[in-house]
């Protein structure tokens, strides 16, 4: 008997039916000289502290340095504790049975690092000898499936692979518990998540924020003056930006009174736009955030959900491009696409025998190429799930087009001895942008065709206004420009060395950056308002102890990203690559065990239930230590933050002051005051002293 190992039960049963195992059991499928099971993502996980005997924060036991590293079943919360996942031991007992039963191994977890580390750490948990055969393909159809299954690889071809994943699970856990234990200690009041990743992501999105916060905002003027010349209307910007509205309407009046302007100079230049190339899965995730304000995670839920309906390829890619041999499917591919109303105009655009091979090179495809449909076309999608599929599709479609062949000409026209400047596009050849229709990008200013003029030709100024105009500061983080900042850190150094050695290193990977952005709005440190992204006052004041340290350093995140490929790619060492984090794990430590926390001036109050205890008041709650009094207060309520004013308010006299600006259930916005009644329950006191309990 061969098992087959996937990484969940969808997958599972994709791959049992095209190998005959139609029988079902708990927890496998069965036939044909198979057995087809499945885990539920990572069943097997690196063990937390308390696994190695360290139990609570102790300064004392920091630097946690495990070595050897173990491995425990997945742990799920159960009220104040971290307990067995009894779903994931049932099923890791369903495997390990098996694999004692069977004669042969076929790993069809994801082919990736995240996919390689779920099988590995299984296998070494179970302590299995067995060799094993490794099943790599890019996407779900029964012809991928069958030909994967024609072309198994060794299973020793991907120990790099592993020894890659594992560095960095290691990794993060050494950053993540140790930091995080660290910092809470130096806290001393509540507990503070630090992480490899989302501390440098963290830091990015708060610096952007404090910048945007304190820029400056400058006025000035400029002068536009509107002409037509062979009846086509244009437009002319001053070069001149004046400070000072009276002198730019001062200049207003003597250039009216002039009445013309005189071209000096024409430049007249031909751009080559050449088509974009195909989605990874970061640019699907911008995309997404841009046109449809899907957050990072919900854009690969769906990506993910239409792998494993078989409509596009592996979505957790690192690469735009296809190889040589893949090339051969795109004609196909695309021929199918006239299958699927939506697409059939855009299809019907393309050029057949003048497609563009931009999108193929072997060199630069990674562990899977960039983002394609299969020859499967979906009927019946949900909406979202039909716009990122046509997305993708409409990419593809793009990228096998010629460039978008543009004429563009800027002219200087002179009024006294002002300047001023008009630009025009002509599209030549519309290229790739005739896919969709859209001729510039939304950065770009819309212009239009100016009149054939030569230099020395007077333009007779219509009409004049005095615009004004503000300086801006860089716009706060959308989770698209966010995506963007993390996949390019290198380019943010200031140091020019650095920045060229890091010039294409990100921070994260397409698999992971969505988790990351996640991880910050669980632990409540960034928020969400319309696209924008905020830090939270704790997000703020985490932000203000580590900005200086080490761990915020994406620059050095950046490095480990590259690191981490390096050791997949065989060019480094995993044992090296551990000495270098517990190195820093230590220095970090101590960084973090050394600050001085700015907290706010935390009163000391009494419970007012039981009258004796002293309150315990956290970022999120206001809670008695006591377990039989029990008494909490939630601090957030119905969208307003008590701070700890009114919470000494509240507990001192009984009710806050008014509270504004609080919403209801039904999205109404209402006025307040929060009271104690006299079960020291909270309730809402309205201006006409009506009582409702929360």
């Amino acid at each position: 008997m061969k098992l087959v190992i996937a990484e969940k039960p969808s997958v599972g049963r994709e791959i049992a039916a095209l190998l005959g195992a139609t029988e079902k059991n708990d927890g496998y499928l069965s036939g044909n000289s198979y057995c087809v099971t499945w885990a539920f993502g990572h069943l097997i996980t690196l063990a937390m502290p308390e696994d190695y005997g360290i139990a609570g924060f102790s300064k004392e036991s920091l630097p946690i340095l495990p070595n050897p590293f173990e491995l425990i079943v997945r742990k799920v919360k159960k009220e104040k504790s971290y307990v067995i996942d009894s779903g994931a031991a049932k099923q890791l007992k369903i495997i390990e049975r098996k694999l004692k039963e069977c004669e042969s191994i076929i790993v069809a977890t994801d082919a990736g690092r995240e996919g390689e580390l779920i099988f590995r750490y299984i296998y070494q948990y179970l302590k299995c000898q067995k060799p094993f055969e490794r099943l790599w393909i890019s996407s779900l159809t029964e012809k991928a499936i069958k030909q994967g299954f024609m072309n198994l690889k060794p299973g020793n071809d991907f120990d790099q692979l592993f020894y890659a994943a594992q560095s960095r699970s290691r990794a993060d856990w050494l950053v993540g518990i140790n930091a995080s234990q660290a910092l809470s200690i130096s806290a001393g009041n509540g507990i503070y998540s630090l992480g490899r990743v989302q501390t440098p992501t963290l830091a990015l999105i708060c610096k952007r924020f404090i910048e945007n916060k304190n820029f400056l905002v400058q006025k000035y003027w400029q002068i536009q003056l509107q002409h037509s010349k062979e009846s086509i209307d244009f437009k002319s910007i001053s070069q001149t930006r004046w400070d000072d509205r009276k002198k730019a309407e001062d200049a207003l009046k003597l250039i009216l009174k002039s009445g013309t302007a005189e071209v000096s100079t024409i430049d007249t230049k031909k751009v080559s736009e050449q088509a974009p190339l195909l989605f990874d899965l970061t640019g699907l995730q911008k995309e997404c955030n841009k046109k449809l304000n899907l957050s990072a995670e919900q854009t690969l839920t769906i990506a993910q959900s239409l792998y494993e309906k078989q409509f596009i390829t592996y979505p957790r890619t690192g690469s735009c491009y296809i190889p040589e041999d893949v090339w051969a499917e795109i004609p196909h591919l695309i021929k199918s696409l006239n299958d699927r109303k939506t697409l059939t105009e855009a299809v019907s655009k393309l050029k057949w025998g003048h497609f563009n091979k931009r999108i193929v090179n072997d060199l630069k495809v990674t562990d899977h190429h960039g983002l394609l449909v299969t020859d499967k076309i979906p009927s019946a999608l949900s909406g979202n799930e039909s716009a990122v599929y046509d997305m993708i599709a409409v990419r593809l479609l793009e990228s096998v087009c010629q460039p978008c062949k543009k004429e563009i000409t800027t002219i200087s026209a002179e009024v006294l001895h002002y300047e001023f400047s008009s630009k025009g596009i002509v599209i030549k050849e519309p290229g790739w942008r005739i896919i969709q229709g859209n001729f510039s990008d939304e950065s770009e200013d819309a212009t239009e065709p100016l009149p054939i003029l030569k230099i020395g030709d007077n333009l007779i100024i219509q009409e004049a206004d005095a615009i004004a105009k503000q300086t801006k500061a860089q716009p706060l983080y959308t989770e698209a420009s966010l995506l963007s900042a993390m996949e390019n850190c290198g380019k943010e150094i200031e140091n020019a060395e650095e920045r060229k050695a890091l010039q294409n290193v990100g921070i994260g990977t397409p698999a992971t950056r969505a988790a990351i952005i996640e991880t910050l709005f669980s632990r409540d440190y960034i928020k969400r308002e319309k696209k924008s992204l905020f830090p939270t006052e704790k997000g703020l004041k985490v932000y203000d102890l580590i900005k200086e340290k080490k761990i915020a350093d994406a620059a050095m995140t950046g490095e480990w990203e590259l690191a981490l490929q390096k050791i997949e790619n065989g060019e480094a060492s995993a044992e090296d690559f551990q000495l270098e984090i517990e190195n820093y794990t230590r220095s970090i430590t101590e960084e973090l065990l050394s600050v001085s926390l700015n907290t706010e001036n935390l009163p000391d109050l009494i419970c007012p239930k039981c009258k004796t205890m002293h309150l315990l008041i956290r970022d999120k709650i206001v809670k008695c230590p006591d377990a039989v009094c029990n008494w909490i207060l939630f601090r957030s309520i119905c969208g307003v933050q008590l701070n700890v004013k009114e919470v000494e308010n509240l507990v001192n006299t009984g009710k806050t002051t008014l509270l504004k600006g609080m919403t209801s259930k039904a999205g109404k916005k209402f006025d307040a005051r929060i009271v104690l009644n006299e079960q020291t329950e909270t309730a809402f006191e309205f201006d006409k002293n009506r009582f409702h309990k929360k």
